[in-house]
């Protein structure tokens, strides 16, 4: 019964966030807010993301793992009983805080989740940068003493970037988006961040944010020194060039880019999620066919079969799947 699947997007207000989900996106976001966030497909508790297309519009992605996982999933495993991806959109007006994901095997004795994430960079403003990983050398100790004096920053590895650009972040690496990027975020499916600076600012209610030293020392890899983007070469598959962004465990990401329109087929059997970076696509089955414009991510259940996929000439691209 399952079918090519869009949402509704949740918008989170950030300090950090501004309006340039409205600007290249048409987001219709609140009025006088700044938005951080568009959680584009959620399976979080109090945020699952609403069914927009089709018979089961107005049923959440929750209800839908409820009572029909097997045709959602097919042999992917849930997280915890869940989705196992959370896809996000983040508008970058500010840096955001210094800030790393606990690993799996700190996680559940600190209270929190496990989060590998990829970053796509979607727009990039010129200077824009990553604070990724650890500069070569930094110690544990030399990382403390920077936090007690105030100059945290020092100790990380800073990337320029542009649009196209991808970074890969497992979880343990120190990390924060610089100021003037719009990325296209996949993760693990987890909200768990921990602070260990946020630039002596104030949040939305006026008071400094909260910072969680103790569980970031307890979670950064002092081992992760100076990593690169993703560089894997272009390829070609059913006339597409192809870059595999992502090979992990958890979660595969590759860029597809469409010189000439082209149509291909996602493998059968698996969940697939992807999102229009730029151009459109046109989804294509027996029972269903949507358009997707930039911005916006579909859900194809595992259970399709005969699903065609048409990019218009220079689309990109961005297709996630779930282990291996």
């Amino acid at each position: 019964m399952l079918y090519p699947l869009t949402f509704h997007p949740i918008f989170k207000e950030r300090i950090w966030g501004g309006r340039m989900l409205e600007q290249l996106y048409g987001k219709n976001l609140p009025p006088d807010a700044v938005i951080g966030e568009s959680w584009e497909i959620s399976d979080r508790p109090g945020d699952a993301s609403i069914i927009a297309n089709g018979l089961l519009a107005g049923n959440d992605l929750r209800w839908l793992m409820d009572r029909h996982p097997a045709e959602l999933l097919g042999g992917t495993r849930a997280q915890n009983g869940r989705f196992p991806l959370l896809v996000k959109i983040l508008d970058c007006r500010e840096t955001l805080s210094l800030q790393v994901h606990p690993p799996a095997s700190k996680s559940a004795k600190l209270g929190g989740e496990p989060k590998t994430e990829m970053w796509f960079i979607a727009d990039a403003k010129p200077g824009a940068e990553l604070y990724v990983g650890l500069k070569h050398g930094v110690t544990a100790s030399e990382f403390q003493q920077k936090i007690r004096t105030g100059s945290i920053a020092d100790c990380f590895h800073r990337i320029p970037v542009k649009a196209g650009d991808a970074m890969f972040l497992p979880s343990g690496r120190v990390h924060a988006l610089g100021a003037g990027l719009v990325i296209f975020e996949i993760q693990q499916n987890s909200d768990t961040t921990y602070r260990v600076s946020d630039w002596n600012r104030v949040g939305l209610d006026g008071k400094p944010r909260e910072l969680h030293i103790e569980q970031s020392l307890e979670s950064i890899d002092f081992t992760d020194f100076e990593p690169g983007l993703c560089s894997e070469p272009w390829t070609k598959t059913q006339g597409l060039d192809c870059r595999r962004l992502v090979r992990d465990p958890l979660f595969n990401v590759d860029l597809l880019s469409a010189l000439a329109p082209v149509s291909y087929c996602p493998a059968a059997g698996k969940v697939w999620v992807i999102g229009v970076v730029k151009g459109a696509a046109r989804v294509q089955t027996s029972k269903a066919s949507l358009s997707l414009v930039p911005g916006q991510f579909c859900l194809l259940p595992a259970s399709l079969r005969g699903c065609e996929i048409t990019l218009e000439a220079g689309t990109s691209l961005l297709c996630s799947s779930v282990g291996a």
